[in-house]
């Protein structure tokens, strides 16, 4: 039985009170005052709620590794991390709409979905059970359907979740289609008791496990952006808001590791499946077409967009290693962490830049470094660390995950996995120095303009972040060691 004082009950408490409360609260006032209200009461719950988090992790209140608990909800150092991650983006994204959402209609409602789709975001992480991890699925997307196409008067808003709600649906239907397998399998859907009975499956019901964890891959594979089920993702990503943007490459890309991690990967190891290789092929070809489409873009949000399809085969690389090296999953987890501050950080200032200047075309960016240079060399710091330039965070981050590659115990295969992310890593430094000398090195001497306070308030976070764990990384590794599931002691949980 879980805990009433553990996170996962503590963040639905806080989160789901107050973001059922905003819309009232709206009503009662009859939206009179500053949206600058109802962002401050969501900051203050999501602050609230990761504070929680990391005071449990820093006590040593949570067990280390990935459990697999009787209960639906488990309490472990894999969820915290993934909580930590996506509580991180949805403060960013909180705070960097502040100034984005002023004289916006609705802006309870707004962050009132912020708040509930953060509640799935976590809750995907804390899931073991598979039913339970469904409905905290569906709680992370359905508030996000409504937020990508929340700028009603703009058909490109609404063309984004109209694509999105559609591909999401899909992913959603394959995902109880392979929990409906599994289920008729196995008898359950407790994650830990799945695994045990596929471990134990009789060869003749083998094609259908197979077939189930296929199932998985593609599903949970929409909302990775993994190829070949990434192409909603830039018109999306587009079109909706880009602090809502920021939410779904920085946080709801992340719930879909979250939940690849724990079923995919250890349904293959219960399986003895060699999926390894496959996996490989996959994270080849996802980093390979994220960075080779991102050279074409002239739209900003759309050149990060393919980015963060190439970031999904970076972090593929470790999951294709996890069952030969412990560095592989660690390496994910630490460019998973990373990758929320990066490229959170990064859609923000292009909402900094919406708000002040309404541009989205690299070519108008000509001279922003003097114009807003606050948001700038923020901007700067979180593509140098996308493309993993020391001294930042995602240099480290890279570097264990190419390294996972060429670990002792890896297949032959492995090493061509790391070639193929340094190449992808080169590559992308085209398109992000292109951004970057845009901005610095083209146009006439701009006068400095008022940049959003809220905005920059995101960017020094991010700066601080990315350059403090790029110069002093230890303490993140560290905590990534102790989030690393166990793939060789698949427990049949009891409870």
């Amino acid at each position: 039985m879980i805990e009433i004082t553990s996170p996962p009950v503590i963040l639905i408490a806080i989160l789901g009170t107050i973001g059922m409360i905003l819309p009232v609260i709206s009503i009662l006032r009859k939206e009179k005052g500053s949206s600058s209200l109802y962002g401050a009461i969501a900051f203050g719950a999501l602050i609230a709620s990761i504070g929680y988090v990391v005071y449990e992790v820093f006590t040593n209140q949570i067990p280390q590794s990935a459990l697999f608990s009787g209960d639906v909800l488990a309490n472990d150092s894999f969820s915290a991390l993934f909580a930590i991650a996506m509580l991180i983006v949805s403060i960013m994204t909180t705070v960097g709409s502040f100034n984005f959402m002023r004289g916006q209609s609705h802006p309870a409602v707004y962050y009132s979905l912020i708040l509930l789709s953060t509640i799935g975001m976590v809750l995907v992480a804390y899931s073991t059970d598979l039913v339970m991890l469904f409905v905290a699925w569906e709680l992370m997307s359905i508030p996000t359907y409504v937020l990508a196409g929340f700028m009603k008067k703009n058909p490109a808003s609404n063309e984004a979740a109209l694509k999105y709600f559609l591909f999401g649906a899909l992913s959603s239907a394959i995902i109880v289609y392979g929990i409906s397998l599994v289920y008729g399998l196995t008898g359950s859907t407790n994650i830990g008791v799945v695994i045990a009975g596929l471990a134990t499956l009789d060869p003749q019901m083998m094609p259908l496990a197979i077939l189930a964890v296929g199932m998985f891959i593609a599903g949970f594979g929409f909302k990775m952006g993994l190829v070949p089920f990434h192409m909603w993702l830039p018109d999306t990503y587009e079109g909706a808001p880009p602090t809502i943007t920021a939410l779904l490459a920085a946080g709801t890309k992340k719930a879909g590791f979250a939940a690849a991690l724990r079923v995919i990967i250890m349904g293959t190891v219960a399986l003895n499946l060699d999926w390894s290789f496959a996996l490989a092929v996959i994270a080849v070809m996802t980093m390979t077409v994220g960075n080779v489409a991102a050279i074409m873009q002239k739209n900003i949000s759309r050149m990060l967009a393919y980015s963060s399809i190439g970031h999904a085969g970076y972090i593929l690389i470790g999951l294709a290693v996890a069952p030969f090296t412990i560095l592989g999953i660690q390496g994910s987890l630490f460019h998973i962490l990373n990758h929320a501050v990066m490229k959170g950080a990064a859609f923000i200032a292009i909402a900094g830049i919406v708000v002040a200047l309404g541009i989205t075309n690299i070519d108008k960016l000509k001279g922003l470094g003097r114009k807003m240079p606050i948001i700038s060399i923020g901007l700067v710091i979180s593509l140098l660390a996308l493309a993993g330039v020391p001294p930042t965070a995602g240099f480290w981050s890279k570097l264990m995950l190419f390294g996972s590659a060429l670990d002792t115990g890896v297949p032959s295969w492995a090493p061509w996995l790391a070639i193929a992310g340094v190449l992808n890593s080169a590559l992308s430094l085209a398109y992000y120095g292109w951004i970057i000398r845009k901005m610095y090195f083209e146009g006439e001497t701009e006068k400095r303009i008022a940049e959003p306070k809220s905005i920059i308030a995101v960017m020094i976070f991010s700066i601080i972040f990315l350059v403090g764990i790029g110069v002093y990384p230890d303490p993140i590794i560290d905590f990534t060691k102790t989030a690393v599931p166990s793939l060789s002691a698949l427990i049949t949980p009891s409870g």
